[in-house]
């Protein structure tokens, strides 16, 4: 199977354990991950070759960072060196009717400051067959902006299949864009589009009818039929538009689901209950992880896809840290409605 390619920002976090609040905490637990980062370790997780692309300074953290990777499994062969230092997210767990909180701390990190020309992208897509880049990394810099361009026109040169989470992060747009001067060329060179009702409102003033997403146990699934087909009229080139369904019941206790609309077909996701999240950052780059294997060993079932995507982000909220780190065989127990957490002997 030819190789997936994934780009953007790895960062280090660091989290006060369990759920203690920054005020509380004398230490913090150090993880390594990052959207497009968190992608490729599911996908190698199910045997996929990926490889992930992005900008490290040359210094210790950034190897830690590049070890990180390599252990998981994911090829590292077109990152790149330079810039001062590696980004940093501070995250406090919350629980109950605690929301959780993160601050970021990554200015001038090595990808904020990278330029078009510092990487090859013909040499980065031989042999690879699909390329992804969530939102989050044009909202770092201008540079990096003009390098996810790069790269999309590339991927489309040659005829790879280019998939995007469109990822909406207030905090990050600060470099004097906004996401729609930005975003919708970007996307306009997408297969494959992956987001949630605030990001389609935030980025392209999209929004699902007559629903209220601040609240409620579960989500109308059909509601958002009209949000799928508005990204696809607007983005023609898309051949599919998923959007997920997290309802908050609180911060330990959501539903999880999703949506994907084909041009001719809508198909929705059985609903999970989580009701005690271990970990739910990464949800989103766990279910972009899951369907792009769905869309890859499944072609000719965009159902058995999107089950498949729903499933591997429900055990996710299960694993700590930002990746997913579970098995084919897990996520398709879970699929097959085996949901008891019985031990395995």
């Amino acid at each position: 199977m030819n190789k997936v390619v994934t780009f953007g920002e790895i960062m280090l976090r660091l989290a006060p354990p369990g759920f203690l609040r920054f005020s509380q905490t004398n230490t913090f637990d150090a993880i390594y991950g990052g959207g497009e980062s968190n992608v490729a370790v599911s996908l190698a997780n199910y045997g996929i070759p990926v490889d992930f692309v992005t900008r490290l300074p040359d210094n210790d953290i950034g190897r830690c960072a590049l070890m990180e990777m390599r252990k998981r499994g994911v090829g590292t062969g077109h990152i790149v060196f330079g810039g001062e230092r590696l980004g940093i997210y501070f995250l406090e767990t919350g629980a109950v009717s605690r929301g959780s909180k993160v601050v970021y701390d990554r200015a001038h990190s090595g990808i904020s400051t990278i330029k078009p020309g510092m990487i090859n992208w013909d040499q980065v897509f031989e042999g690879a067959q699909w390329f992804h880049w969530t939102g989050i990394t044009p909202a770092i810099s201008q540079g990096a902006a003009d390098v996810c361009m790069d790269a999309i026109q590339a991927a489309n040169r040659l005829g790879i299949t280019v998939s995007t989470d469109l990822n909406y992060r207030k905090k990050l747009w600060q470099y004097g864009k906004t996401p729609g001067e930005i975003m919708p060329d970007l996307v306009a060179g997408c297969d494959v589009i992956l987001g949630n009702e605030e990001d389609a409102e935030k980025h392209f003033d999209i929004h699902p009818e007559e629903v209220d997403v601040t609240q409620g146990e579960s989500m109308d699934a059909q509601a958002y039929v009209s949000v799928c087909k508005q990204l696809m009229e607007r983005f023609p080139k898309a051949k599919k538009v998923i959007v997920t369904l997290r309802g908050s019941i609180s911060a330990s206790h959501n539903t999880w689901s999703g949506v994907l609309y084909n041009g001719k077909e809508f198909h929705s996701a059985p609903t999970y209950q989580i009701t005690h999240i271990v970990d739910r950052v990464g949800g989103g780059d766990s279910f972009m992880g899951g369907l792009i294997y769905g869309l890859l060993h499944y072609p000719d079932d965009d159902q058995l896809a999107l089950d498949y995507a729903v499933a591997a982000s429900c055990l996710k909220h299960t694993i700590y840290g930002d990746a997913n780190q579970v098995s084919i065989d897990e996520v398709e127990k879970l699929m097959g409605g085996d949901a008891s957490g019985r031990v395995s002997r």
